[in-house]
């Protein structure tokens, strides 16, 4: 019998560089593959377990388990913890195991990055990303593969992590600075990306200028939500599965509970981009894409490592 792989966060990080997996994200999100709404469980003091199965017929099969602990933030430990196993597609033979924190940060923000590419604005300059947790630096470098931002500010409620996060990035050659102001730094972003555990409204569609596109990715159940009712409201909405987001998107099954939004007002999934369909319309339309997490991309990761 092969030997299973075994691949770290360390090797993860080594070897999954962004540039390279958000072509393989455009490449492998646009095809098919039978993916089932994952499994959310409830966890004492707020946590989840999370199972996410995923498989191309005759490709390849995989499986995530997530742990999500939003209270690891006082404790200095990552919020979510996981592991990815992959399979022979024809034959079911384990291929390899990966731990898949890192590979979860990364193909999260390399996905939000290629729905930005086709819905940012082309001469986006600012970027704002909300929250200062595990996955804010991956979306500094992932956003900055597709758009050129000069000027990249954090918000988050911890100073002392936000000046911390500011200067890694700093070294790493990225114009980053710190935000004081929430709404201040709303009202000046061409891009904003919400990277939080919040189940409170954080960003509201009162401060979006016109021409903003929005990138909501923290809240991954129907109780939580990083934006008003207001901000999508206003803005055209595109999700990463629509199946998906109307399981567990709170930033939008709370608005269609509230009657501000029906299941029509999800125009367009990130396969649809892909495929030329649903791109920004016009400078001054309001865009919106709600990631609630798709296994498919965890698959395209793995194959992608394991490939090398």
């Amino acid at each position: 019998m092969q030997d299973v792989r075994f691949l770290t966060n360390a090797d993860v990080a080594e070897r999954l560089a962004y540039p390279q997996l958000i072509e393989a994200l455009r490449q492998g999100l646009a095809s098919a593959c039978e993916a089932p709404v994952r499994g959310c469980h409830a966890l004492p003091e707020n946590a989840t377990l999370l199972t996410m199965p995923v498989w191309r017929p005759g490709q390849d099969i995989g499986v995530k388990l997530v742990t999500v602990f939003p209270g690891n933030g006082a404790k200095g430990l990552p919020a979510v913890a996981a592991l990815f196993c992959l399979f022979d597609g024809e034959n079911g033979r384990p291929l390899a195991m990966l731990e898949a924190s890192e590979l979860t940060a990364r193909r999260t923000a390399c996905t939000s990055a290629l729905a930005a590419d086709h819905l940012a604005r082309t001469d986006a300059e600012r970027l704002l990303v909300v929250g200062s947790g595990t996955l804010a630096a991956h979306m500094v470098r992932a956003h900055g593969v597709v758009r050129g931002y000069r000027d990249i500010a954090i918000w988050g409620r911890q100073a002392d992590k936000v000046a911390a996060l500011v200067e890694r990035l700093r070294a790493e050659g990225y114009p980053v600075r710190a935000c004081a102001e929430l709404r201040e730094g709303v009202q000046q972003a061409d891009t904003i990306s919400c990277v939080t555990t919040s189940r409170e409204p954080l960003v509201l569609g009162e401060w979006l200028r016109p021409g903003t596109h929005l990138d909501l990715v923290g809240a991954f159940l129907p109780s939580m939500r990083e934006t008003d009712s207001e901000a999508v409201r206003r803005a055209r909405i595109v999700v990463d599965t629509r199946e998906g987001a109307l399981e567990e998107a709170g930033d939008l099954l709370i608005p269609m509970a509230e009657g501000v939004i029906g299941e029509a007002d999800i125009h367009t999934q990130l396969s649809d981009l892909l495929q030329g369909r649903g791109w920004r319309q016009d400078a001054a339309e309001i865009t919106l894409f709600k990631s609630v997490g798709y296994a498919l991309e965890d698959l395209i990761a793995a194959r992608l490592l394991v490939g090398q």
